[in-house]
């Protein structure tokens, strides 16, 4: 899945600027510190907004194609904050035979962003993931911790009301 750069203003405070420059402070002589580096950002700020990026890349005197290419290569880091309630779609073969991306476009339609996207409120992101290992319950999604299995796209209505009303 390509990753997408949220259109969410960046919020980030001192005490997390401060936390990401002690990062830095500590892995600036370290060859590959960028991995490192963007790892404990995404701790802090909890996705890597450019903002983010561009702080790492100054701080450790690389240019910000580099921090961007590591950022947007590796599966871990997120360009998008997570919502309150993050809802994964399994697009694995087992549940995308069984109509898992009708189920992925529903629930893009009825929260009114893509994947890799959060809501403007934060309170749901939206993510495509390959596998979640539940193929005997295909199609499955997950909230947050919560299973939900043999899905329809008549069941995601009720599904996501159940969350905007907890």
């Amino acid at each position: 899945m390509q990753k997408k750069i949220s259109s969410i203003p960046f919020n980030g405070t001192p005490e997390q600027e401060a936390k990401l420059k002690e990062s830095i402070a500590r892995h600036i002589d370290d060859p590959g510190a960028v991995m490192p580096v963007l790892q404990e950002a995404q701790e802090i700020y909890g996705y890597l907004p450019i903002e983010v990026q561009t702080m790492v890349a100054e701080g450790l005197g690389v240019s910000l194609e580099e921090v961007y290419g590591v950022s947007t290569f590796y599966s871990q880091f997120a360009l998008s904050p997570k919502g309150k309630y993050n809802i994964s779609v399994c697009l694995g073969t087992a549940c995308y035979v069984k109509g898992s991306g009708d189920i992925l476009n529903k629930i893009s339609e009825e929260l009114g962003i893509g994947a890799e996207e959060c809501t403007p409120d934060g309170q749901f992101s939206l993510t495509a993931c390959r596998c979640i290992g539940a193929c005997g319950l295909a199609p499955v999604i997950t909230v947050n911790e919560d299973v939900y299995g043999r899905l329809t796209v008549d069941d995601i209505p009720y599904i996501i009301n159940k969350y905007k009303n907890a």
